[in-house]
């Protein structure tokens, strides 16, 4: 276990890796080598999140918006998925943490979803540490999609209108059962969700490292949990030291 002394640990971390491409840009790369390396930056997330007692690690893996890229980098982002999976899954496997798959599954590529499909099949009695691979996904499309899921209860009569409230629309989101992020990070400098768990994120803390994602290792991700465990989350409410100084 990696001890770093911290106060409290974040149950979720949720991380938008963001700037492959601007890293391979910077070194006069392809942008392929720039997703190659996140990959290597994604295996060492999991081995740390794992280590300091994480239990929940989301990864924006591949947006909905990501297929108006060229046609020869979403092969390449799909062709490192696959290789992913196929790599990585007996490790994960073994390491003992399940895999849950978040984003829209209707008109994924027949070659891409049974991949999904097996990691999350095969990983679902595990119980050391979740990590959620955001595929093809995008929060208002997720709520919308949310949305149609209650309107088709109430029109079955399974629901009523007025039962409507927040737990409802959770219970129907993809991240159903998964607790909410307590601290999303983003990678590249850029300050925004871009459509990413918009209705999760509701009380997240935000860190954005100026690092791109490739360059993210141990020593960033330690840094920003030493950020999260030194902030004060009220929830809407006040902290221990103000109403010790009110009362």
């Amino acid at each position: 276990m990696t001890n770093l002394d911290l106060p409290v640990i974040p149950r979720h971390v949720a991380i938008i890796m963001d700037g492959n491409g601007r890293w391979a840009k910077q070194r006069g790369l392809p942008r392929t080598i720039g997703h190659n390396k996140g990959v290597e930056a994604v295996r060492e997330a999991v081995k740390v999140a794992g280590e300091t007692g994480v239990q929940y690690l989301t990864l924006f893996a591949f947006s909905s918006e990501n297929w108006s890229r060229p046609p020869s980098e979403i092969e390449d982002l799909l062709g490192l998925l696959r290789r992913f999976i196929r790599r990585d899954l007996a490790d994960l496997h073994r390491e003992n943490i399940r895999i849950r798959i978040i984003g829209e599954r209707e008109n994924l590529r027949s070659d891409i979803l049974p991949l999904l499909l097996e990691a999350e099949e095969t990983t679902r009695g595990n119980t050391a540490m979740t990590l959620v691979i955001a595929f093809n996904y995008g929060s208002r499309d997720e709520i919308a999609r949310a949305a149609v899921k209650l309107a088709r209860d109430v029109e079955a009569g399974v629901l009523k209108a007025e039962d409507i409230n927040a737990d409802a629309i959770s219970s129907r989101l993809d991240t159903a059962g998964i607790p909410d992020p307590d601290l999303i990070i983003r990678t590249s400098g850029e300050e925004r969700l871009s459509n990413f768990l918009l209705w999760q994120a509701a009380y997240s803390e935000f860190i954005f490292l100026p690092c791109y994602w490739p360059d993210f290792d141990r020593q960033q991700f330690a840094e920003a949990l030493r950020i999260y465990a030194s902030r004060d989350r009220r929830f809407g409410g006040l902290s221990d030291a103000t109403t010790a100084v009110v009362g």
